[in-house]
């Protein structure tokens, strides 16, 4: 069965730190490009970061210096690690498999990230 299954998320207070993880089953997410994906309440879908099968990797502005995607290709695993958590980081957050085109063929069902003030 092909699958992301993500995990990591909970509530935190402003300045902490998570991690969040997305384990892949029936895909090699080694070779496939994989991004994090957030939407908070009331709005759209915000990709935030995403590495290539190349381990490039890229960021929205709005995470820059504080999220960090990686990637264990020995335990089929995307990672993000969330430092100094803000209210705005609070969103569902997806791993999604990326494109070519820059789009999204294959989501997760989200794991939810809570951050008070």
């Amino acid at each position: 069965q092909v699958q992301l299954v993500e995990s990591g998320g909970g509530m935190m207070q402003s300045g902490g730190s998570l991690r969040l993880s997305c384990v892949a089953s029936g895909v090699t997410a080694s070779s496939d490009d994989m991004s994090w994906v957030r939407q908070a309440p009331g709005k759209g879908p915000e990709s935030v970061s995403s590495t290539t099968s190349g381990d490039n990797r890229y960021y929205a502005e709005s995470v820059k210096g504080h999220f960090t995607i990686s990637r264990d290709n020995d335990r089929n695993t995307l990672y993000q690690q969330m430092n100094s958590l803000k209210p705005e980081d609070t969103a569902l957050h997806y791993c999604a498999r990326t494109t070519k085109w820059g789009d999204f063929d294959l989501w997760g069902r989200g794991t939810q990230v809570t951050v008070s003030s």
